[in-house]
Formats: structure tokens, C-alpha cells, sequence
């Protein structure tokens, strides 16, 4: 075992695998940030704790679980947030119908209360048994602690493993080595600082990345397009992000990545007109590259062995392809002002279409064969994408479907076609776990009170993104598909628009508090949007919630679905106070809380100062936000702003600053350090 950085330790058994997360990433270890957090002097466990060992399958490592212990991870498991005695296979797929591990973006590394993480380096369909066996004979010298024998599936389901029962059992198929990677804490969230931090660091998108996304109907024309960009801004929407879907390719399935000129005729002109109305625009792709692309000829040595949709599956894993699909994506794309892609169905699909995607027996001209490729090719896609943007020398905040493992650099927020509005916030909690960021997007609604509460939740999640891609019209004129298309608007529309009106505002004021929770998710590793274990590990209340998460620091977010005019929240120790209203409530308990339609529970920690901005109906690049500080508690402690220049990476060079704010007398104290000399806040009040 190998002390790598302060708090990380890699234990390496034989030879690992040529293409791993690890050998494969670009981002580098944040030294200087891992030294600052403090305590983990010593490993969570000691060499001879752990198993390793080579058998006919692949490797089988084996590693402790008190019986006390709960853990977390695994990606973005959209079943399940507790995965103490399950099996867990980490196995991209884009249909996870099941908790059995499959995932948009599945990581082979777990958090424990116990306050350490795992990560296993491979690229392989591991299997995770976390706490489902005894090993033979450990019930023998037991037989006066046995239960009778069981007579009904209860007894049989409610069996829990007792203390010195428990392992963790990891099986990896086909490798014979492997490194594995332990994180010390002293608690949960600092192993998953320290894991963010091991990958490279937090995103930090840019400031108009954090305001209100819409993604357009997917048959629409250059005519649809300016209609609803004017109708935004003409019914004071604020909206940042105006998201194109497939065509505007002349290809789509696969894609030519050429502007369809039938469709948008003159659409740099478009372009210009959308810029100068303060939209930043995204565009829908997929990796597999048609024939008809600019691309083809250039991608084909370096591409699979198996196509997908009549494209090219390219080697991003290869120098060579990865350059030619950035430079074609820089000249075309990012130097004609695209701030963004949608990277879509790069996560396979093998329950429903098994031919959306390459076979795992496929071969790639890096050597990595289609198992590795297809857990690995969400951040590779990334990488290739982020790429063209590092060199025109801004950010970017783009989307994609399938992600894993040292994720946390890159600046893409996941999503799915799925639907269900519970399994999204479900999302939003266990991403945080893994280094990664889930869109709970709003994709389609079955009523008006199914769109509120789904806008809800988008507005108090990673991207506040509306994805209309099948109505031609905004949602709050009418939510039923067919009458949208007609053109049939609700009667009481103006009524909806308004509470979405009043939903979107609310996002745009929490702009610069959202800011600065990225900005330390980038520094200190700690996940903007993170479940609430996380924060309060020994209060086992805490350790199975999946419906309710924090944001940033002082903020529980606890949303609600249709058809739920109440529900339960339990707010851990302290006091809390409702952000609407400002009532306390004492923590270790839980509350039924009744918000109404157009509210969000939403609880903020005794003693915050909260820095809320006057909305804004885009952020442009020299936006100044006006803010007022909200106090909640008798002795408010003091806030920090981030600000830089919310789009170039000068950050890296020092161009940022810090704002605190706090109560001084009767007043405010506003004190600005660091290296950004331009001013993003104006203190109001």
C-alpha cells in the first residue's frame, strides 16, 4: 500500500489493465487542495484487511463492513440511495429498470458512514456485493444466536447480517491486476472531497450556466425558433440557455454535425439574432458519425469495428480521433458562438433497442474492447467535447447521457429519457456521491400541477432545464401533447405562466449563492447538490432519505409530485427556518408541511446569512447582480461571494476574488480580497 496524496492511499495487486478510469484521464491530482483537509492520517484499513486474488473469472477483492456501516455511491443510481446489502453491477446502460447497478453513469466507487470511500480502477463490469454474504462456517459458532427457521417470505426478506458477518465482495471480470484506491475522512463527505478532489476537482461552470435552459421542439424551423425566443422575452421568461434537438443536422441517426440549411436557411444569421436577443445556444448530438459528415473519411481507421445507426463509433481513446472531432467541433461549432452540446444516447440500450449501441465483444484500434468502451465512453465523449472549448478559452456548461468514474472536472450535467419525477430527485440526491451532476429536467407533464412541481424541482437542482422537445409550444400554454401541436391553449395559461414566471425568478436570485457552491465544489471538492447523510452522517435518521437533499451549505430542498398537497420532511439537529415564510423549527424531527402549489419546501440553517440577487432575464458576460442579504436567526454568521469573470478559465491564474459580507451594527460590512478586480455584486441591502 502506497500513501499517494494526503488522505489517499492505492494498493496494487499484480498488473492492472492497460485502460482504466485512471490511465485514461487528462485532469490532474489537486495536491494542494488534498494537503488543506485535514485528519485521515492513517488508511481505513491496513494491507492485510483486504483480499485480492486472481481466479478463472477475473479478480476477487474483498474488503471489511462493520456491521454498523451504511454506504452509498455506485454513480447515478436512480433506484436506490442506501445500498447496504445489495448487489451493485457497474455497468452503463441507459434502461436501469431494475436496482441491479446498471446506470447512465456508473462508478466503482462507494462512500460509508464509517467515513472512508472505495474506488476500484476498472473499466470493467464489476460487481459490488455490499454485505450479502457470510462467508462459509461464520454461522457455526453461532448456533445459540440462530433465529428459528423461517416459515414466510418477511422472516427471509428482514434477515440482516450481524457484526463480523459482513464483507464487501467485488468481482472483476477478465483483468489480473488492479489498483484500488482507499479515501480517509474523518467523515463520509470528506472521502467523497477527497475522491472529488483525487479526479481533478469540481466543475465550474459559467455564470449563465446556472440561469433557465429550454430545449426546443424537435421538428422545429427557423421561424418556430425566433417565435419563441421573442415570446420568451416578450413575456419576461428569463431564460439563458435555447437548446436546438436533432434537426438541425441534415443527419441525426447517425449525425452529419452540418447545419440542415432546408430547415434554418442562413442559420449564421439565426445565430446572430439569438445572440443578440442574450441567448446562449446548445446543440443535440451523438457521437455516431455519418457517412455524409466532413468527418467520416478522417474517423474511419480510427473508429470500432461495428457501426452504430450506419456511423462510425470513433476511438476518442485515440489521439488522432479525439483532435479531428475537436477541431471539427471549434471551427464549426465553438469559434461561431455555441456555448454548449446535448451529448445524447451515448449510454447504450440493452433492454429495449440492443442496436443503439456496439456489442460488448467489439474492438476498438486503442485495444480496449466494447465492455471497457461502453463504461468509458461518456468521459471520453466529454473530454473530446470540452476540448475545443479550452481552446477558445471559455467555458462551458453542456449536457450528456452517460458518464463514470473521475468525472467531477467536467463541466456536462447528465440527464435521461426516463420520466418518473421521483426517481429524478432521487437523482439529484445520490449524484453527489460519485463527482456527478443530474438534471431532474423537465420532460413532460400530465396536468398543471405536474409541470409546477416538476419545475420545482428543476429550479432547486444542477440545471433548471425544461426539455420541450415534443411540443411546439411552451408547456404552460398547455401541457397535453396533441392540443399543444394544435395550437390549443389552456383557457387559465396566463395563470400557469405566471407561477412559472415567479419559479424561474426564484433560480435566477439564487445565482450567486449557486456560483459560490460550485466554486467550492471546484477548491474544496464538496458537491453543490448532495444528499443529506452526507452532511449529517451519525444521525441515522438521515441515512435512507432519497426524497430531499442540500443545496450548497445552508439549504434543504424537499420537493414535491403531483398529487401530493403534503409531506413528511425531517430536519436533522439544529434549528431551521422555512426560507418562504422565515417560521422555526426545531431540528431532530420530522414535520408535515403544507407549502401550496406554488411553493417548494425549502429550509434554511439557523445562523445563515443568505445572499439573494434581484432577477435577471439572462446573465450576460458583464452581468452585476444586485444583492440582499436575508438573515435567518438571531446571530447570522457571515456569507462569501465568489465572483470572477463568470466565463474565461482566468480563475486558474488567481482572477477570482471573494465578497463577505456581515452584520455590522445596524448595517452591513462588505469586504472584497483576493485577485479579481472587477466588481459582479452590488451589495444593496
Amino acid at each position: 500500500m502506497e500513501k499517494i496524496a494526503n488522505g489517499v492511499w492505492r494498493l496494487r495487486y499484480g498488473a492492472p489493465e492497460a485502460h482504466t478510469p485512471v490511465s485514461l484521464r487528462k485532469s490532474s491530482v489537486l495536491q494542494e487542495q488534498l494537503d488543506k483537509l485535514e485528519g485521515a492520517a492513517t488508511p481505513p484499513f491496513t494491507e492485510d484487511q483486504i483480499e485480492i486474488k486472481s481466479t478463472p473469472r477475473g479478480l476477487h477483492i474483498e474488503l471489511p463492513l462493520e456491521a454498523d456501516e451504511h454506504i452509498y455511491g455506485f454513480g447515478l443510481q436512480l433506484h436506490r440511495v442506501d445500498h447496504t446489502g445489495r448487489k451493485k453491477v457497474i455497468r452503463v446502460n441507459s434502461d436501469p429498470v431494475a436496482d441491479t447497478g446498471d446506470s447512465h453513469a456508473p462508478v466503482p466507487f462507494y462512500v460509508s458512514t464509517a467515513g472512508y470511500g472505495v474506488f476500484v480502477d476498472t473499466a470493467r463490469y464489476a460487481t459490488f456485493y455490499c454485505g450479502t454474504n457470510q462467508r462459509k462456517g461464520a454461522s457455526a459458532g453461532k448456533r445459540s444466536e440462530q433465529k428459528e427457521i423461517g416459515t414466510s417470505e418477511i422472516e427471509l426478506y428482514g434477515y440482516q447480517a450481524t457484526e463480523g458477518d459482513r464483507t464487501v465482495v467485488v468481482d472483476i471480470p477478465a483483468a489480473q491486476g488492479i489498483d484500488v484506491y482507499l479515501f480517509g475522512g474523518p467523515e463520509l463527505r470528506h472521502a467523497v472531497q477527497r475522491y472529488n478532489l483525487f479526479s481533478g476537482g469540481g466543475a465550474l461552470p459559467p455564470m449563465w450556466g446556472l440561469g433557465m435552459w429550454y430545449r426546443a421542439y424537435s421538428a422545429a424551423t427557423k421561424e418556430d425558433v425566433m417565435r419563441l425566443a421573442d415570446g420568451f422575452r416578450t413575456d419576461r421568461m428569463p431564460v439563458d440557455v435555447f437548446g436546438f434537438e436533432p434537426g438541425w443536422q441534415t443527419k441525426a441517426y447517425s449525425c452529419s454535425f452540418v447545419w440542415d440549411e432546408g430547415r434554418f436557411p442562413g442559420h449564421e444569421e439565426m445565430l446572430r439574432e439569438l445572440y443578440g436577443k442574450n441567448y446562449r445556444v446548445n446543440l443535440w448530438e451523438h457521437l455516431f458519425v455519418h457517412p455524409t459528415s466532413p468527418m467520416y473519411e478522417k474517423l474511419l481507421p480510427h473508429s470500432g469495428d461495428y457501426e452504430v445507426w450506419e456511423g462510425l463509433v470513433p476511438d476518442l481513446a485515440v489521439a488522432e480521433a479525439k483532435e479531428v472531432f475537436a477541431k471539427h467541433h471549434l471551427t464549426e461549432f465553438v469559434e461561431k458562438g455555441i456555448a454548449g452540446f446535448k451529448l445524447d444516447e451515448c449510454d447504450s440500450s440493452d433492454y429495449v433497442h440492443s442496436n443503439w449501441s456496439f456489442p460488448d465483444v467489439a474492438r476498438f484500434p486503442s485495444g480496449m474492447d466494447g465492455e471497457q468502451m461502453h463504461n468509458q465512453i461518456g468521459t471520453l465523449y466529454q473530454e473530446a467535447i470540452e476540448a475545443p472549448f479550452e481552446a477558445a478559452g471559455r467555458r462551458t456548461l453542456s449536457q450528456v447521457r452517460a458518464s463514470g468514474a473521475l468525472a467531477a472536472p467536467f463541466p456536462f450535467v447528465l440527464y435521461s429519457d426516463l420520466y418518473d419525477h421521483k426517481v429524478f430527485i432521487r437523482g439529484v440526491v445520490n449524484g453527489g456521491f460519485s463527482g456527478l451532476l443530474w438534471s431532474p429536467e423537465v420532460r413532460q407533464a400530465e396536468s398543471p400541477e405536474d409541470l409546477i412541481r416538476r419545475i420545482q424541482t428543476a429550479v432547486f437542482s444542477p440545471m433548471a432545464l425544461l426539455n420541450c422537445w415534443r411540443i411546439p409550444n411552451p408547456p404552460w400554454k398547455q401541457v397535453d401533447r396533441e392540443k399543444n401541436v394544435k395550437g390549443e391553449f389552456l383557457d387559465n395559461y396566463e395563470e400557469i405562466q405566471s407561477i412559472c414566471r415567479s419559479l424561474f425568478e426564484t433560480r435566477m436570485a439564487f445565482i450567486p449563492y449557486l456560483y459560490t457552491s460550485y466554486a467550492k465544489y471546484r477548491i474544496e471538492g464538496l458537491p453543490p447538490f448532495r444528499a443529506i447523510v452526507m452532511d449529517y452522517p451519525d444521525d441515522p435518521n438521515t441515512f435512507g432519505i432519497e426524497d430531499a437533499y442540500m443545496m450548497g451549505e445552508s439549504l434543504l430542498i424537499a420537493p414535491l409530485t403531483a398529487g401530493e398537497t403534503e409531506r413528511s420532511v425531517y430536519l436533522p439537529k439544529g434549528r431551521w427556518h422555512c426560507f418562504w415564510t422565515g417560521e422555526a423549527y426545531e431540528g431532530g424531527q420530522s414535520y408535515l408541511m403544507s407549502p401550496g402549489l406554488e411553493r417548494i419546501p425549502v429550509f434554511v440553517k439557523d445562523g445563515t446569512l443568505l445572499p439573494l440577487a434581484a432577477p435577471l432575464q439572462h446573465v450576460a458576460d458583464d452581468a452585476v447582480f444586485d444583492i440582499t442579504v436575508k438573515a435567518f436567526g438571531d446571530s447570522p454568521a457571515a456569507c462569501s461571494l465568489y465572483e470572477d469573470d463568470g466565463t474565461s478559465f482566468s480563475y486558474r491564474d488567481g482572477g477570482f476574488g471573494w465578497v463577505r459580507i456581515e452584520l455590522d451594527g445596524g448595517g452591513l460590512k462588505v469586504t472584497r480580497s483576493g485577485g479579481f478586480t472587477g466588481h459582479r455584486y452590488n451589495i444593496i441591502g
